[in-house]
């Protein structure tokens, strides 16, 4: 196949684009490299797949109308993967304006490059965030999610509505993915467990908010894209008892689907940081802090229908995939004692 991965310097993009070249296809991977988190680490993602003559990369913004433009008229593509986003629940509070560019103008930028130049599938990221205040566990995508408490999530709301309403004007098959916690190596550096394992190194209390009572549905990234990867293969299709009178939020007359990729296994923060002190041979300082604007107390995600329909339920334990991260971590920093990487690879060993 032939697809377009934008966000492809980013930390689902660049294992996604390794996974697909990993099995013969060719991709186009897109990234602006924003300054958002380290731009040497993007970098050093794209180093990996540049090493492959069928990757193909493209320095340009999303939200860059002519560029996509150009891009859709000079290639033909199977599918389209979004990843490119601004992500970050608390970044939305303090840069609204960017999430506008990216989660708005560029999705509607794609979806007309995709339309225009006949995409068989187009798949993107969306958010368990766009549960929002829904308190009933675990999450459906054959909930209503009509209360969002982020800009971020609002954002990953709207691309759903966009890419439906694509779908069932021009015929555009489109997936939404609502990824859960998604960590492991090549992790974002804004993300808990890069937070966490940094501070513990460096002997700095590390934030907890809601002072630890926090329940997350934590995804291994090697789940993720096993998951995508199956989407991808699988374009939606109009659900033949799909009823207007009833509308289900998760299907449509129109060829559109949303799928939840979650553990399914929900996992306290506090046990989440007692395993990466086992990984690390170190104990953390907390510092507890109060619930942050924007942020719920508890995600878990309901994969039934990713299970019935493409025979995967996401399986990776937090005990291997954070000793798997903390392994990449010591390697990639330059390592930070034999004695932490000892502890390392014993609950890598163990798992």
């Amino acid at each position: 196949m032939h697809i377009l991965i934008t966000g492809a310097a980013g930390f689902i993009g660049s294992a996604l684009s390794q996974r697909l070249l990993d099995r013969g296809d060719t991709v186009v991977g897109v990234d602006n490299l924003n300054d958002y988190y380290s731009v040497a680490l993007k970098k050093a993602r794209l180093q990996r797949l540049q090493a492959n003559t069928r990757f193909i990369f493209k320095h340009v913004d999303i939200a860059d109308r002519s560029a996509m433009a150009e891009l859709f008229k000079a290639e033909r593509f199977d599918a389209v993967m979004n990843l490119a986003a601004q992500a970050g629940v608390r970044h939305s509070l303090k840069d609204p304006h960017t999430y506008v560019d990216a989660n708005i103008v560029g999705f509607v930028n794609l979806l007309e490059g995709a339309r225009h130049s006949g995409v068989g599938h187009f798949v993107y990221a969306s958010s368990s965030s766009v549960y929002g205040s829904n308190t009933h566990q675990p999450f459906s995508e054959h909930d209503s999610v009509a209360h969002p408490v982020s800009l971020y999530a609002a954002s990953k709301r709207a691309n759903e509505l966009m890419a439906h309403s694509y779908a069932h004007l021009f015929r555009l098959p489109c997936t939404g993915l609502r990824f859960f916690t998604v960590y492991g190596p090549w992790g974002r550096p804004d993300m808990a467990l890069f937070l966490f394992t940094k501070g513990i190194l460096e002997g700095r209390a590390i934030p907890v908010f809601n002072e630890g009572r926090m329940v997350r549905d934590f995804t291994y990234i090697d789940d993720i894209v096993e998951g995508v990867m199956r989407v991808i293969d699988k374009p939606a299709e109009p659900a033949p008892d799909w009823s207007a009178e009833s509308p289900d939020p998760a299907t449509s007359n129109a060829p559109f689907r949303l799928y939840n990729i979650g553990n399914n296994k929900p996992v306290e923060l506090m046990h989440y940081i007692q395993v990466l002190e086992q990984c690390l041979g170190r104990k953390a300082r907390l510092e507890l802090l109060p619930m942050q604007p924007g942020d719920v107390p508890s995600t878990v995600a309901n994969v039934d229908d990713l299970g019935r329909d493409l025979g995967f339920r996401p399986s990776t334990p937090v005990e291997t995939g954070i000793a798997r991260f903390v392994e990449w971590y010591l390697a990639y920093f330059g390592g930070q004692g034999a004695e932490i990487g000892s502890a390392a690879r014993r609950a890598h060993g163990s798992a």
